[in-house]
């Protein structure tokens, strides 16, 4: 009611009508609550996009810490030209600005019959449609010899954070000769130019501090995203010094020996590492596993199927699966992928609320890498979704060009972008 209602009126009117007021606000519809699992590029993403699509929705995100450290630029910091600071972004503007309230504990559990999610914490929150954006976990184990333990002699740092710390400190204590070795992995996995963008940074750093350092690289494919454009700028700023070994030349590591810093090839091959990056194999993040969303057989066991359309799950309705956890057909399992499955994702459930069919989604990826800090190469895709799955639009996108005119000031070109790439795709996430 007005104050010029309440002046008009009189107190004894206000209390009057304040009965017909509550029963009109009882007669309201609940508010529709959506909880989303992980603050990650995903599941941040999903929140504020959530909140912006429809103000009404409670929007609950279960992240246990306080702030997020993004894989993209997480290279650098072994580079040496950018700190964990650089890459570290809060949830303060979700929770101030947009209205998303943070749960800081883990999600033990999920009941899609109920629709509840249990916390480690031993709260239980109702929803009526979950997003669940849990990242990747590791297969321990999946490579003989590698656990958890094993990390910490021999980091995979492919989740940002102390491992990252870890590896760059591994570099700066090696012998001025010492040998790096990384370990690959087979597709699919979290970032597909990440490794060979780290080749790069390594060898940066390398050049400048330890020149007679080598890089042995173990890779259990035959072929990897932007690989002329990585393999020319090896070739031009680090001559010599990086040896990329793929699967049909003994490429694929069957075994490590924390103890001896060994990796030992299918062959036989035994490779003696001063540092020693392992990047195991991956899968869906426990949750959404345990939930019974992730696929049991075949060769995308482990990783969750979903509606290309909406990215909900085919294994159980009103939860919706995205990023690297979801099995996204062409899209690669990156960050800016999962962004724009969040905001497609979040405008299909503010329109299933509105009782609105979900628009037609059009998905994208731009991905930036650096091979030094003035060299940079970049590729991005359209997809679209089709009954049959999710599928690159021909003709859309590309990557950079391997010759092109003025070349050194095209990639130094480049390299600008990646900086305006990653600070727009993480302010429009985490900032203002």
């Amino acid at each position: 009611m007005s104050r010029k209602g309440l002046t008009r009126r009189g107190l004894a009117g206000a209390i009057l009508a304040a009965a017909p007021v509550a029963s009109m606000v009882s007669a309201q519809p609940a508010r529709r609550r959506v909880v989303v699992i992980g603050g990650g590029f995903g599941g941040a993403a999903a929140a504020r996009h959530l909140r912006l699509a429809d103000p009404s929705i409670d929007v609950t995100m279960i992240e246990p810490k306080a702030e997020f450290q993004t894989c993209p630029f997480s290279n650098y910091v072994l580079a040496g030209f950018k700190t964990m600071a650089d890459i570290t972004h809060g949830y303060g503007t979700l929770t101030a600005r947009h209205g998303v309230t943070h749960v800081r504990d883990m999600a033990a559990a999920i009941d899609p019959a109920a629709k509840t999610v249990r916390l480690a914490g031993g709260q239980t929150l109702g929803y009526d449609k979950l997003v669940v954006s849990p990242g990747i976990d590791l297969r321990w184990g999946a490579i003989p010899g590698y656990d958890e333990a094993a990390s910490a002699v021999m980091p995979h740092a492919w989740q940002a954070g102390p491992q990252t710390i870890l590896l760059r400190s591994q570099l700066e204590a090696m012998p001025d000769d010492g040998v790096v070795v990384l370990s690959i992995p087979g597709n699919p996995f979290r970032c597909p130019p990440g490794p060979y963008e780290r080749i790069s940074m390594i060898a940066h750093y390398l050049k400048a501090k330890k020149p007679r350092a080598k890089i042995i690289a173990l890779d259990a494919k035959d072929a990897f995203s932007k690989q002329g454009l990585f393999q020319d700028a090896w070739k031009e700023l680090y001559p010599n010094m990086i040896e990329w070994v793929p699967l049909g030349q003994d490429g694929r590591v069957v075994q490590v020996i924390p103890g001896e810093m060994t990796l030992v090839t299918e062959f036989g091959q035994r490779h003696r590492a001063h540092v020693a990056n392992v990047i195991p194999p991956q899968m869906a993040g426990k949750i959404a596993r345990d939930a019974g969303l992730a696929a049991t057989e075949g060769s995308l066991a482990g990783w969750c199927p979903v509606d290309p359309f909406t990215f909900e799950s085919t294994r159980a309705k009103d939860i919706h699966v995205i990023g690297d956890a979801a099995i996204a057909g062409a899209m690669p399992k990156s960050g800016f992928a999962a962004s724009s499955q969040a905001k497609f994702v979040a405008r299909a459930i503010a329109a299933s609320f509105a009782g609105h069919p979900a628009e037609a989604p059009v998905y994208a990826n731009t991905c930036y890498s650096l091979a030094a800090p003035d060299y940079g190469i970049s590729v991005a895709d359209i997809f679209r979704a089709t009954p049959g799955g999710i599928v690159a639009v021909q003709g859309a996108g590309g990557v950079s060009p391997r010759t092109p005119a003025n070349a050194p000031q095209f990639r130094d070109q480049e390299a600008h972008y990646a900086e305006g790439w990653y600070a727009s795709a993480t302010r429009e996430i985490w900032g203002s």
